[in-house]
């Protein structure tokens, strides 16, 4: 998940280290922004300084443990609520002592002091917002619903207040005649800025409406957030009989057994539902009934089919409010105000990348989409392609074409193996990593698990914990975060956390994953290895603090090992004979790698064009759409106008179920575009990574030098031309879609 853009992204001491907070999704998908809000803190600011409090209670003060990670065998629900108030008072305070220092406002006394408060209510904020993604219950989200808005309303006063911003201007205006580096001097250019875009300058009432529309949308994403959880985990496929399942395999059937029995539903069975619109078992089931059943179960999770998971009213109110926020600070749309100090810039740059590649997608649709109904009428069906035919006759077609399936592949990966014999491999060879496992750090399920990473040189660098089962109690998805971000201001190393979703193999069986979820592990360890590498004095510019359309691309690069031949021989083996995974089934992975792009790359092309068509709404398009169906209504037209198949080939996400951009106050609003256009940053780096040798300490060191190590500290196209030599090119991103053809002779992917 997730990054932010500048605006989203305000100092660590401002909004509580949003940075450190923030889920990364692969990818999908988050996460939260760390809300923000005071009445709490905004009563005790007044005209004499005020004692600073001492907090009481486990997060009162940094852990004991290695790393200062946290210790769940000393945290139980009952700590967060008072952790928290106690946190916004104490950061109440040290801001107030910020403004009341008699002494003349300097980059020490009000930039880095600012920087340094909020110890205790960002400890918290980074344990309890892991916990609730991760392994929530029912207190868990009663305190985010009720923290939530209180947090929003915390940040706003402090962003909002004019005399901080008096002394943080004063510091900026004289920024020209400090001496200072460059990382602070981009900590000043980013507090000021935050604070402008924040509505620092805006009049007394405007300011009063936007800490009203900061609360306001915390509570209505994370109730949103909630919502789409219970819809996706509340309402699974029940069939009657195992008949209704051929095409499954034994343990697929006993396991959707299992879960209708922890239903008090003996004798039936269930299957649950993943986030995205399609769902992973829809290509093994034969009864075309039941593959129907289980894709509109998916597609109306939360569009009021079921009234008790209706999500269109939360949607509406959202983007009504964005508008309006942005409509405050005189921009035309929440997209135009969002992307502020992303590398795109502003959304007529994003949808111009976007749109060039329209036609091509389109065409391949139609062509694959042919293919399927060719495939169909062979098989003696009667019918065309609809979405839950789609991924079975394209493997199929695919199997037909390149001799391998899916099961096939799988049963060379292991997922324990993928993880040490690969991703921690790739890290070995490439920058000279080590992992040791640790039996000693405390986890919050038994399902994880932990490693000391060292460095090239034995020096301690990180601590990294794997997360890897789908649970009801976990969202959906894939991500990074932070339970400690790295930070020479307070001596502390990274703390970080990969959390999955594979579905867990029955209890004696091998744990097997898709090639899939083998690329998305190492997919998440790049998001990890950018908070592992960072070398930065100041927190809030540590890491993936970065925009939206620049932090995954660090992740998505990183996907380029997973096949890669030296790489995949050391882990791809057999879960029986041991065997390596043969050159010609690689082969075949990745010739058909290319196939089916009409679908995997246009449900989240059609996911990003929609989630821009909703943020390009003015404050007065957006608050016509004040109904139910109304929603409906927009979204089915904002998807028709795309010149995509879109009723072949549906969205990843439908709004009423888009965590991505509507389950926090920003998350990856008018930013879903970053996962394609980090693709293109990818494989643009590919290309020059192959060119380059591939696989060797010097690329690694070269790629942490000028990527992985510089956090937030410079303009994101200048970081990008330091690694490569160039400015980026989407042609190469093309021809590894299949969706251009290579006439450059470069070095395949």
């Amino acid at each position: 998940m997730t990054k932010f853009s500048r605006t989203a992204r305000t100092s660590t001491s401002i909004l509580m280290s949003a940075s450190a907070l923030a889920l990364l999704a692969g990818c999908s998908t988050l996460p939260a922004d760390t809300p923000a809000n005071p009445q709490t803190g905004a009563a005790a600011m007044t005209e004499e300084a005020p004692t600073i409090p001492e907090g009481t209670g486990y997060f009162a003060s940094d852990s004991t443990l290695p790393f200062k990670a946290p210790d769940f065998t000393k945290i139980s629900e009952d700590d967060y609520m008072p952790a928290f108030e106690q946190g916004m008072d104490i950061h109440t305070a040290e801001v107030q002592a910020i403004i009341d220092n008699p002494e003349a406002p300097t980059f020490e006394n009000t930039i880095v002091e600012l920087e340094k408060s909020g110890r205790m209510l960002g400890r918290v904020s980074r344990v309890f917002f892991t916990y609730a993604g991760s392994n929530t219950n029912d207190r868990i989200d009663e305190i985010n619903r009720e923290v939530s808005p209180k947090l929003a309303a915390h940040g706003s006063a402090i962003t909002l207040n004019p005399e901080l911003f008096a002394r943080v201007k004063a510091v900026y205006d004289q920024r020209s005649d400090l001496d200072l580096d460059p990382e602070s001097a981009k900590l000043l250019e980013e507090t000021y800025e935050n604070m402008v875009e924040a509505g620092a300058e805006l009049t007394d009432l405007e300011r009063e409406r936007v800490t009203q529309i900061n609360t306001e949308l915390s509570g209505l994403t994370t109730e949103f957030a909630q919502t789409v959880r219970e819809a996706t985990s509340d309402q699974p496929l029940i069939v009657d009989t195992a008949e209704e399942l051929a095409g499954l395999t034994d343990s697929q059937i006993q396991d959707a057994a299992a879960k209708a029995s922890e239903l008090g539903m003996d004798g039936k069975y269930a299957i649950m539902l993943q986030n995205t619109t399609q769902q992973p078992l829809l290509p093994d089931l034969e009864n075309r009934d039941v593959r129907e059943r289980l894709f509109k179960l998916s597609y109306h999770r939360s569009d009021g089919t079921n009234p008790e998971y209706d999500t269109r009213m939360l949607v509406a109110k959202i983007a009504s409010l964005r508008a309006e926020k942005a409509a405050l600070f005189g921009k035309p749309d929440w997209a135009s105000y969002i992307m502020q100090g992303s590398m795109a810039e502003a959304p007529n740059v994003a949808l111009d990348f976007m749109e060039q590649m329209v036609p091509a997608l389109a065409e391949t649709q139609r062509e694959e989409a042919a293919l399927l109904n060719a495939k169909i009428a062979e098989e003696g069906g009667n019918f065309t392609v609809q979405p839950w035919d789609w991924y079975r006759y394209a493997n199929m077609v695919r199997q037909e074409r390149y001799d391998f399936d899916e099961a096939e592949v799988a049963e060379y990966l292991q997922m324990d193996r993928v993880l040490e014999d690969g991703v921690f491999y790739m890290a070995n060879q490439l920058y000279g990593l080590t992992f040791e496992k640790r039996t000693d750090i405390p986890v919050y399920h038994p399902d994880v698990s932990v490693y000391t990473v060292f460095d090239a040189d034995g020096s301690e660098l990180a601590l990294f914990y794997f997360d890897p089962f789908q649970r009801p109690s976990k969202r959906g998805g894939a991500w990074m975060n932070s339970f400690v971000p790295q930070s020479y201001l307070w001596g502390e190393k990274p703390v970080v956390l990969n959390t999955l979703n594979i579905p867990k193999a029955p209890e004696g069986e091998p744990q097997l994953v898709s090639f899939d979820w083998a690329n998305t592990m190492f997919h998440e360890f790049g998001h990890a290895l950018h908070g592992m590498f960072a070398e930065q004095q100041y927190p809030s510019l540590s890491g993936t603090a970065t925009p939206r359309d620049f932090v995954e691309y660090p992740s998505q690069l990183h996907e380029v090992w997973t096949d890669y031949p030296q790489v995949l021989q050391h882990y791809a083996k057999h879960y029986e004979t041991g065997e390596t995974m043969p050159t010609e089934l690689l082969e075949k992975v990745q010739a058909a790698s290319k196939f089916n792009q009409g679908y995997d790359f246009g449900e989240v092309m059609e996911a990003a064009l929609l989630d821009m068509k909703w943020h390009s709404l003015s404050a007065e398009e957006a608050g016509e759409i004040d109904t139910a169906d109304e929603v409906i209504a927009f979204e089915n037209g904002a998807l028709s106008e795309l010149g995509l198949e879109v009723d072949l080939v549906p969205p990843r996400y439908r709004g009423t179920y888009f965590n991505h951009i509507f389950s926090s106050p920003t998350g990856y609003s008018a930013g879903y575009y970053s996962y394609l256009w980090t693709q293109m940053l990818d494989h643009d780096s590919r290309n020059w990574i192959l060119e380059n040798g591939g696989l060797t300490r010097e690329n690694g060191q070269h790629l942490r030098e000028a990527i992985l190590s510089r956090g937030g500290t410079m303009k994101y196209d200048e970081i990008y031309r330091n690694f490569t030599g160039r400015d980026p090119d989407v042609k190469y991103m093309l021809i590894a879609l299949g969706l251009a053809e290579d006439e450059s002779g470069a070095p395949n992917e």
